[in-house]
């Protein structure tokens, strides 16, 4: 008995001192202040918000958080910068080998509807455009859904792929790595994306790693498109296997 109160006790020290560990350190007073007056400021400058028309509202609610993210701790980060765009402007890729069956399409539609958005559309900025990186299926319910797209206002909540990831391949790259831990991609698909990364020059030892690939799955992929010359000479294990790439749907 003894035994296991000194396990309790010990955990619940641990977990304290986790706690104590993450905790943010004391503000100093002239910081506290200037915390303070902004704030108040920030309430404020709400009630101004909400006088104004819906797309005014979402156009400084926007051009606010922009200035925030930029002046922020996490500029890096994509995710610290969710905006609200037209539907209207939000394009799909060229290329996603993602598909999602009829039945968790709609459990998706479901999701969104109970749920709301719970995760922002990952795109890249094209000209006057945003295309699809993430999200397609998301982006999907805000368009053709009714209820959504009246509950959002006909925008969509997008989140813009840093600057230095722009280049197709690299777009291409990103939508995989987020597919592939819950998508159910499609061979022919799969395959057309590894030819087109060799072809702009990508080795096969950086497709594996920016798609999270092993050599073997490089080369099959290459095999199914039928382009013998770009995998000529290579050796391969013949316990590859395509399902490996069949993963199950959970996008929400």
């Amino acid at each position: 008995m003894t035994s296991k109160l000194n396990e309790a006790s010990c955990e619940q020290m641990m977990f304290a001192d986790q706690f104590t560990q993450t905790r943010e350190p004391p503000m100093a007073k002239k910081d506290a202040a200037t915390v303070k007056k902004l704030k108040d400021q920030v309430k404020e400058w709400c009630k101004q918000l909400k006088s104004l028309p819906l797309h005014a509202q979402v156009e400084v609610l926007n051009n606010a958080r922009k200035l925030m993210h930029k002046a922020g701790p996490f500029a890096s980060e994509p995710v610290d910068f969710v905006q609200w765009v037209p539907n209207g402007s939000v394009a799909a890729n060229d290329y996603n080998p993602n598909s999602v069956a009829p039945p968790e399409m709609e459990l998706l539609r479901l999701s969104i509807t109970a749920d709301g958005y719970t995760q922002p559309i990952v795109s890249w900025n094209r000209e006057k455009a945003y295309e699809v990186v993430d999200g397609f299926h998301r982006h999907r319910v805000g368009k053709e859904c009714d209820d959504v797209r009246e509950r959002v206002s006909g925008y969509l909540p997008l989140v813009v792929i840093n600057s230095d990831r722009e280049d197709k391949g690299d777009r291409m790259a990103a939508t995989i790595r987020h597919n592939r831990a819950r998508g159910k991609h499609r061979v022919d698909a799969m395959s057309e994306i590894v030819v087109d990364l060799k072809r702009r020059r990508w080795s096969d030892e950086k497709i594996s790693k920016e798609l999270g690939m092993d050599p073997d799955e490089v080369l099959r992929l290459t095999q199914v498109s039928g382009l013998a010359e770009m995998f000529l000479d290579r050796e391969f294990s013949e316990a590859w296997e395509a399902d490996r790439i069949e993963e199950v749907i959970d996008e929400g």
